[in-house]
């Protein structure tokens, strides 16, 4: 797969495109996405995000994770949802092709607890076979990214299953409770689904990766640094009152995306700058996949 390198990122010869997946996945996978860094080394973070699938091209490195271990990323990975921005260093030049899991792919994928994959990296082959190698060949070997994109769309159809009436219900409220409030209230998301606290919690772990209360400090988080990112706001704009004050606000935006509200607007990376692109795709994408 190649990219052609524009005018405006050929300089750091760093590109990043996104193909909208068809609309019969896209309640399970958000954009799937061509990564290029034609450098010898790529070091940066990216924000606390869904689960994603990540076929290595080209480059070998490393992920970072909160609690200090390194991982080394497989050829064919599956990286766990991430609960706070997570670090990467890749000896280059590096191209990945990857996707967004939403927690309805997760499920469909039958890929586990979600809890029990978070803030962790494994190999796709390990866990689900080596027809995943297949389609890390297949990738390489097509030059064409719409190609690739349709390659793979067909593959991933084939690895997914059943997914119950229940879980179908409790991810469409979950995920309209995250995107609807700008500071989400767990019982509000009790009053939707009719469970009980403990019920949402066990359900939010396994299939998001963390408990709710959590969910909702994330998602208000990476809402505020879009808003950030695109307007000159103060704080108290972006946040409103649900925060306690100023520190609160900044801390919570360091935590989530690595970057305090001033790095974000005036020093963020060129990956930073282009993953934020992913709120503007044009077509449909689940709504909470254009906020992480």
């Amino acid at each position: 797969m190649r990219h052609r390198f524009s005018v405006a990122d050929a300089a750091n010869m760093v590109a990043l495109s996104y193909f909208v997946p068809p609309a019969d996945l896209a309640s399970h996978f958000g954009a799937m996405y061509l990564f290029t860094a034609d450098q010898p080394r790529v070091a940066d973070h990216t924000r606390a995000d869904f689960a994603q699938i990540r076929f290595m091209l080209a480059g070998t490195g490393n992920y970072l994770f909160s609690d200090g271990r390194t991982v080394e990323t497989p050829e064919c990975c599956l990286l766990g949802p991430t609960s706070m921005a997570t670090h990467f260093d890749v000896m280059g030049p590096m191209q990945v092709v990857g996707v967004t899991v939403l927690p309805l792919g997760w499920a469909a994928l039958r890929a586990g607890d979600a809890d029990g994959a978070a803030d962790d990296a494994s190999d796709l082959t390990v866990r689900f076979g080596p027809v995943w190698r297949d389609m890390l060949l297949v990738l390489r070997s097509i030059e064409d990214p719409n190609k690739a994109a349709e390659a793979f769309w067909t593959f991933i159809r084939g690895q997914l299953h059943p997914v119950s009436s229940g879980e179908r219900r409790f991810i469409e409220e979950t995920d309209r409770w995250l995107a609807a409030e700008q500071s989400p209230r767990v019982d509000a998301l009790q009053d939707a689904t009719g469970l009980s606290a403990r019920q949402i919690a066990r359900w939010c772990n396994r299939l998001y990766g963390a408990p709710p209360k959590y969910l909702a400090r994330k998602y208000r988080a990476l809402r505020c640094a879009q808003a950030l990112a695109r307007e000159e706001l103060d704080w108290s704009e972006v946040g409103g009152d649900v925060f306690y004050d100023q520190s609160h606000f900044i801390r919570e935006i360091k935590h989530f995306t690595g970057l305090t509200p001033t790095e974000l607007r005036e020093r963020a990376s060129i990956v930073i700058r282009l993953s934020m692109n992913r709120a503007d795709i044009k077509g449909e994408i689940a709504r909470l996949s254009r906020i992480s």
